[in-house]
């Protein structure tokens, strides 16, 4: 599957992911007064809201990028209304032409691994027939319980051709409590990076691995350190924009093929026509033509900072 995402990577020029991560404080008035209208303010009326606006950004934005990646948690909010949502966005991006990042977080131990990685990556058997259940190409995976917790994934990810990336060193402030704490004069985070090059040699897909990772933005120094632990894994970088990452501190993400990693941004573009750079001209209406073009400086910002190009 990653070289799947690389094709696409190369395609559009650009190494980036727009996080589908949808509060109702980003949907402009008028498509939750429509979909209230018609479900009244109740949890349906959210979730068609919801899907409203997922809908108009990617019908602005598909042709510019490789991929999306929505958060299971601000579908989940929403309750069953809700993850029919997710559902239904995930399959529109795939009608688009769009890879799905499933923004999971995902990790237990054996069977319930399994069936995480079953509901997300794979296909389930009732009876005589199999079904796809949410059918997203990659999920996000919390490793921190060890080969247990990430082995059902591995499996599931070389039987359907699909990827996985791992919670390695995340762009939160507090990650710093558990993942920074020195083991055998190392941090952790350190540590669980060799592990997802070792689980990486399980599922290769050509020069790279279905086994990426999540290593944020805000830690270039560290990330610098971690690109030559993991040359082979993919890196999924959070953190860029809202969160402070730079374009100029994700050089040290990217290999000296110009891949290996690809930057999220969630609410600097889904809520674009929020930012004073753009709210001039863009008004609320006009908010999925907001998103286009937050996600046009984007690539320009990263391309050419990253490759001067």
């Amino acid at each position: 599957m990653i070289s799947k995402l690389i094709e696409k990577i190369q395609k559009t020029n650009a190494p980036i992911v727009v996080g589908l991560d949808p509060m109702l404080s980003y949907i402009p008035e008028h498509i939750k007064a429509a979909a209230f209208a018609e479900f009244g303010e109740t949890l349906e009326g959210a979730a068609e809201a919801v899907w409203q606006y997922n809908k108009a950004i990617v019908d602005a934005t598909y042709d510019l990028i490789p991929c999306v990646k929505p958060q299971i948690a601000m579908y989940e909010q929403f309750g069953i209304p809700g993850m029919i949502a997710f559902k239904k966005t995930v399959d529109y991006c795939h009608e688009k032409g769009l890879l799905v990042i499933g923004d999971v977080k995902r990790g237990d131990i054996g069977s319930t691994s399994a069936a995480y990685a079953t509901a997300h990556l794979g296909s389930v058997e009732v009876g005589s027939s199999a079904y796809v259940p949410f059918g997203e190409d990659f999920a996000t995976v919390n490793p921190y319980l060890g080969s247990d917790g990430v082995k059902p994934f591995l499996e599931v990810c070389n039987k359907e051709n699909k990827g996985i990336f791992l919670l390695v060193k995340t762009s939160n402030p507090s990650s710093g409590e558990f993942q920074d704490r020195l083991i055998d004069g190392r941090p952790l985070y350190e540590w669980v990076g060799e592990k997802v090059a070792e689980w990486g040699e399980m599922s290769m897909d050509g020069a790279y691995s279905n086994v990426g990772c999540v290593v944020g933005a805000t830690y270039p120094e560290m990330g610098k350190i971690l690109r030559k632990i993991m040359l082979k894994a993919y890196i999924l970088v959070p953190g860029y924009g809202a969160q402070g990452g730079t374009a100029e501190g994700l050089k040290p993400y990217f290999n000296e093929d110009g891949l290996g990693a690809i930057v999220n941004s969630s609410r600097g573009i889904i809520a674009a026509y929020k930012q004073a750079k753009y709210a001039d001209k863009f008004a609320p209406e006009n908010f999925a033509d907001a998103s286009r073009q937050a996600v046009i400086d984007m690539i320009e910002d990263i391309n050419g900072a990253v490759f001067g190009r």
